[in-house]
């Protein structure tokens, strides 16, 4: 038996690989702390698990759903986008339904690209920007982001060549794994760029309502245009603690939501119905708990960044995300650093080359554990800044 080519040379997901390190030493009896996986530990709130638990009663949503989703979970997604952004979308021609946005991300390259096409993809970036684009026979390109340009990709420094051959422009703000930002003013200058080379943009954004001191993101659908040369993608897994239920959207350009829709319809059976009940409560009933949860979240990020810059791990307070990206100590790439943490203090860190190549010299930290866990980890990695030899945390 042989499988295909594609499969042969796809590398394991990253984070599949940190999850087989952290069972191996928890099989050893060790307590491991990661930072590794950005999955928010506080629950879904109460009232969108009480309408889950309801519509999950009823018969009529144990049946097979419409992969395009129910007409009142598009409804409530296009008002959702109207409240928070002041965006007006049609639920019928710019709203599909994802089984989460990961799903979606993926399936577009198959609706965008053809073998020998390139796709322009953020470095470091999201992992399945480039192995989706590399799974529909196309090319990634990669665009650096660094801290000179704010981890913004420097458009205008794509060669000519490359461009030919382009279709997809891959933004992501606020960033993952960065924390960086982005403006309307450098959305608005995308959208040119898009419409002079005749790209389509994906812009991946479900880290709009993870947001600190006063800031908000704004939308890359606010920019002039935007809905003529892209799509954006968004989830209910960061806003609304719904990593587990696996519901997302995408947003935008009529032609590219339809193509969206018909792949979706002919690779899977769409989101289970008491699911997306689920998500029309939470779209369409109190907002509190965002707030309440990116409390946390910042005092959480306050605490790491003030403990990492103290080991001299430079690190800045990120204005959005579920992420701290820290430089990792002279004398140590990423992956060593992190190999380091894990071995003589079980903290797991992720290793910034797992995002690309000008993700090497950087680890980044998740947000996502609880206070008390949170203390534990950090205070491990200061006994490893202080040399101390300790080499097995047992449960």
């Amino acid at each position: 038996m042989r499988l295909s080519r594609k499969v042969e040379n796809l590398p394991p997901y990253l984070f599949v690989e940190i999850s087989k390190k952290i069972a191996e030493k928890k099989a050893r009896g060790e307590d491991v702390v990661s930072f590794g996986i950005g999955d928010p530990d506080i629950p879904t709130p109460p009232h969108i698990i009480e309408r889950l638990c309801k519509e999950a009663r009823e018969p009529v949503n144990q049946r097979y759903p419409e992969s395009e989703g129910l007409p009142a979970l598009r409804q409530a997604i296009a008002g959702w986008y109207e409240r928070r952004f002041g965006i007006q979308l049609d639920p019928d021609k710019e709203v599909a339904p994802l089984i989460g946005s990961k799903e979606g991300i993926a399936h577009i390259a198959f609706c965008l690209l053809d073998p020998g096409d390139t796709a322009l993809v953020p470095d470091p970036g999201y992992p399945v920007y480039t192995f989706g684009t590399t799974l529909a026979g196309a090319r990634p390109y990669l665009m650096a982001l660094n801290e000179k340009n704010g981890y913004l990709p420097e458009l205008e420094r794509v060669p000519q060549n490359i461009l030919e051959k382009a279709k997809i422009l891959w933004l992501n703000y606020p960033n993952n794994p960065t924390g960086a930002v982005a403006n309307l003013d450098f959305f608005n200058q995308a959208v040119e760029f898009a419409k002079k080379h005749n790209l389509c943009i994906c812009h991946d954004g479900p880290y709009s309502e993870v947001a600190f001191d006063g800031y908000k993101p704004v939308s890359f659908l606010q920019a002039e245009g935007a809905r003529d040369v892209g799509i954006e993608f968004h989830s209910l897994s960061k806003s609304y603690n719904m990593t587990g239920w696996r519901i997302g959207m995408a947003v935008g350009n009529p032609k590219v939501i339809d193509a969206l829709k018909r792949m979706k319809s002919n690779l899977d059976s769409g989101i289970p119905q008491a699911i997306q009940y689920a998500a029309i409560e939470a779209l369409n009933g109190s907002q509190d708990s965002i707030k309440e949860h990116n409390d946390i979240y910042q005092r959480r990020r306050d605490l790491i960044v003030e403990t990492l810059n103290k080991m001299g791990l430079e690190a800045k307070l990120p204005k959005a995300s579920l992420y701290i990206w820290a430089k990792v100590p002279e004398g140590f790439t990423s992956a060593e650093f992190a190999a380091d943490l894990l071995e003589k203090v079980s903290v797991v860190v992720t290793p910034g080359s797992g995002y690309g190549h000008n993700g090497e010299g950087y680890v980044r930290l998740s947000m996502t554990v609880s206070d008390a866990v949170l203390i534990r980890g950090l205070s491990r990695m200061a006994d490893w800044h202080d040399g101390k030899n300790i080499m097995r945390y047992k449960r």
